[in-house]
């Protein structure tokens, strides 16, 4: 069988997603101190400001970012497991 690199990605994105709402989860029912800590903790690329490009008759703004913890990127790992298993 034949591993599309369109699976990947969605095992990707599916592991990174589950990952970033369990830290969430976890960083809201932790008590306070390094549990807590660990989990809050977070990178946050993008582009910032946004870009706002001005064409006087169009206006739009282009912008992302990604908020990525620990979890995130274990998911991220599980997901690249998962896709090399199957």
């Amino acid at each position: 069988m034949k591993k599309s690199p369109l699976i990947l990605l969605l095992f990707i994105l599916l592991g990174g997603l589950f990952g970033g709402v369990l830290g969430e989860t976890l960083r809201a029912i932790a008590p306070q101190g390094a549990t807590q800590s660990l989990f809050s903790t977070a990178i946050t690329p993008g582009i910032q400001p946004p870009l706002t490009v001005d064409l006087i008759l169009l206006k739009f703004t282009l912008g992302f970012t990604l908020k990525m913890n620990l979890l995130t990127f274990l998911g991220i790992f599980l997901g690249i497991y998962l896709y090399k298993q199957a």
